[in-house]
């Protein structure tokens, strides 16, 4: 499809966009969990770092604690996409929780690299961002074999007990060009560095990412629906910059859009994080056409079709329930 007539104000909007199979797996199970067994049901930390997912989530009924000792003893937690460690496991355990993992299926895979190359003794080297929930719970899985490398500062100084038993693994939501950047130095400075078995940037993460990379050096104003602390997201407004967008923002809705970005601007690229729900997309759409962007056009990447079903404690009880 073309783009159309130079001059014309519209808005190329990127496919795939928004939810993924881990973040529609997480909000479904806090959704039909409140269902089943009413209000209230405790999650721990935002179920998926989205603003609006989470007030919603709020209004029905649902009550977000940062840690398990938050949650009265026998009741329900549910534990979040971004995964827990092992320690959270048993915190839960100690207060007679029950627990339903909503843990993200792809994170999980990443859990039991971890658990493998400690097995063997290797030194698990973790490309991540400090304090993001999921590294927490990755690092968890086997905190005296892992040290955490963010960003490729600090990788000459990384001292091992054995420069032949270091392995890499990473979090799921970073942008696949940084990561290989990170890869690439670790591997100057260990030769026999051993790669995961399979690639763990998440197929979604991956995908918004070559979708954004085609609209940007088209864009002359990227806009991101998305919030400030879903790593994924963040790494969509600079993944647009990188690839020749003159400008690019990150915003949870579309009244944060300011008037004056749009000045001088013909060509819009909208996408969206991997944790946002389309109704966000939609209604910056309709901002837009508002402002004169009402030309919309879809620029697919590719096609996504992967669906992840509730976790099983969950399935189990809504199969009792005669509700699955």
């Amino acid at each position: 499809m073309t783009l159309g007539t130079l001059g014309n104000k519209r808005v190329l909007l990127a496919a795939p966009r928004g939810y993924c199979a881990g973040v529609d797996r997480a909000v479904v199970t806090v959704e039909k969990a409140l269902d089943l067994y009413g209000a209230p049901v405790y999650v721990r930390k935002e179920i998926v770092h989205n603003k609006h997912v989470v007030a919603t989530l709020e209004a029905r009924g649902a009550i977000f604690v940062s840690e398990n000792d938050e949650v009265p003893e026998g009741q329900t937690v549910i534990f979040s996409a971004h995964g827990v460690s092992p320690a959270v496991h048993a915190s839960a355990a100690s207060r007679n929780l029950k627990t339903i993992d909503a843990t993200c299926p792809l994170v999980t895979k990443v859990h039991h690299e971890v658990k493998r190359f400690a097995a063997e003794d290797l030194t698990i080297l973790l490309i991540g961002h400090e304090g993001h929930e999921e590294v927490e719970g990755t690092a968890g899985e086997a905190p005296d074999h892992i040290i955490l490398v963010d960003g490729v500062d600090g990788i000459a100084d990384i001292k091992v007990p054995d420069e032949n038993k270091v392995a890499w693994l990473s979090q799921t939501t970073l942008s696949v060009d940084e990561t290989l950047t990170t890869v690439a130095a670790l591997k100057k400075r260990f030769p026999n560095l051993i790669d995961p078995p399979s690639d763990d940037i998440c197929y979604a993460t991956q995908n918004r990412q070559v979708a954004i990379k085609e609209i940007a050096p088209k864009a002359d104003l990227v806009l991101v629906v998305g919030s400030k602390n879903s790593s994924n997201s963040v790494r969509l407004v600079e993944v647009a910059l990188e690839y020749g967008a003159k400008a690019a923002y990150l915003i949870d809705f579309a009244a944060e859009a300011q008037d004056e970005w749009f000045e001088g601007v013909e060509v819009i690229g909208v996408s969206s994080g991997a944790s946002v729900p389309e109704i966000l997309v939609t209604d910056l759409l309709k901002d837009l056409a508002r402002r004169g962007y009402g030309d919309v056009e879809t620029v697919t990447a590719m096609e996504e079709h992967l669906l992840f079903s509730v976790p099983p404690e969950l399935r189990k009880d809504l199969k009792a329930a005669g509700k699955l």
